[in-house]
């Protein structure tokens, strides 16, 4: 082990968010949900917290008085809100006898957004969190460790480490789209410049369902950062909580957790509230962030990458399409006007493609103690790997970029 110090903290609300925040901010793919405010909001509002399964054990590594890695790691006894799906794993477990939770996950709750899941000041001390991380977890009996959503350097220290990969495809739109032919490009003039931009088919499609809800006497208002009203905030989380009851089950995240996003940070919030009849009756929140941007095969700075996360959405009417066109194309039509690079919409959905979002590989790290398990595990993502890449050359055979 690298000579550090070694600390294991049961709350978010014990770390220091400055050293925390600072050291996320130097990472090349931080995110708005790794902020010491966004964990701690998680925390604080009961919605991730020992009493939902979330029991936090956040480490970090010292050198000296200056924090050199920082990891959010939740030792847990289920496997819901995760988004990479190893409900098979626990069942193979209890088949077995062999019990599969508690587990730890180094993860955002509820997030599935790639991004910097271990901070770190260099490679040195990433790979050191990684040994810690892994460490820990055997010092505490549990059956595995389970890194989601990591950005590239994470990914290449755990598996410098040893722990086995495994990928998932999400889909998320470019503004000039990589197989758009506007590689290079300022961006998207407007959203009639981005239907140019694709297929006569989807094109189409898009205008249809655009006019569905137009048709509908449905009409679009937007709000950012402190300008989202609490009214607004309240509506919203009443069309959240209803996507969640209407599905059978509670809401992951609590009122009060939107309330502190709201007072801690407003200015990473975007708010669609669709009307009719001069009444709410849907919403579409959305995340912004910003990270710099680097160019390709250089490392070096080339300004900041503006992106916006599709997160939450939740109607109290039915309209047709009406989804779509909150989830999708106001928000991609605001990012053309804001001059925002990228748009993640969220875990799964093939539906993205024909709305213009591109699959993309993301990947996961698993660290497995029982070793029989370990290698039926390895053999199992290997497979799984293939099925992925072939996955993956099929969409590619669907882009919906009209051809040059």
């Amino acid at each position: 082990m690298f000579d550090y110090v070694i600390r294991v903290h049961p709350s978010p609300l014990e770390l220091d968010a400055a050293s925390w925040d600072s050291l996320l901010q130097t990472q090349p793919h931080a995110t708005p949900f790794m902020r010491h405010a966004y964990l701690s909001a998680l925390h604080a509002s009961g919605s991730a917290c020992a009493e939902t399964g979330w029991e936090s054990r956040f480490i970090t590594l010292h050198d000296g008085a200056q924090m050199a890695a920082a990891a959010v790691l939740y030792v847990k006894d289920h496997s819901m809100g995760e988004y990479v799906f190893d409900w098979a794993w626990a069942n193979a477990y209890q088949q077995h006898r062999v019990p599969y939770y508690p587990k730890a996950v180094v993860a955002v709750p509820f997030t599935p957004v790639p991004g910097s899941r271990l901070l770190a000041r260099d490679a040195k001390a990433r790979l050191a969190l990684v040994q810690a991380l892994v460490n820990a977890c055997q010092q505490w009996k549990l059956s595995s460790l389970h890194l989601l959503f990591g950005a590239d350097e994470d990914v290449a220290a755990c598996e410098q480490a040893g722990l086995m990969l495994r990928h998932t495809v999400q889909f998320h739109w470019t503004n000039c789209g990589i197989n758009s032919g506007n590689q290079g490009a300022a961006g998207y003039a407007d959203f009639d410049s981005f239907l140019a931009s694709l297929s006569q088919e989807k094109r189409k499609k898009i205008r249809q369902e655009r006019r569905k809800v137009s048709e509908a006497g449905v009409v679009f208002r937007h709000a950012e950062g402190a300008a989202i009203s609490q009214q607004d905030w309240d509506f919203f989380y009443r069309c959240y909580e209803r996507t969640y009851l209407e599905h059978g089950n509670a809401p992951y995240l609590s009122p009060d957790f939107f309330h502190r996003m709201a007072s801690t940070m407003p200015e990473n919030w975007l708010l669609f509230v669709a009307e009719r009849d001069g009444q709410p009756i849907a919403s579409s929140l959305i995340a912004l962030g910003s990270y710099p941007a680097t160019a390709s095969g250089e490392g070096q700075s080339t300004g900041m990458e503006k992106v916006a996360y599709g997160r939450y959405w939740g109607a109290l009417e039915r309209v047709d399409c009406l989804h779509f066109e909150a989830c999708y194309y106001q928000p991609l039509q605001w990012c053309i006007a804001n001059g925002y690079q990228r748009f993640e919409g969220g875990a799964q959905g093939e539906h993205k493609m024909a709305r213009a979002l591109l699959p993309v590989k993301t990947t996961s790290a698993h660290w497995i103690a029982h070793p029989e398990f370990s290698n039926a595990i390895a053999h199992f993502l290997e497979r799984e790997g293939s099925g992925i890449a072939n996955y993956m050359e099929d969409l590619d055979g669907r882009n919906p970029f009209r051809r040059a």
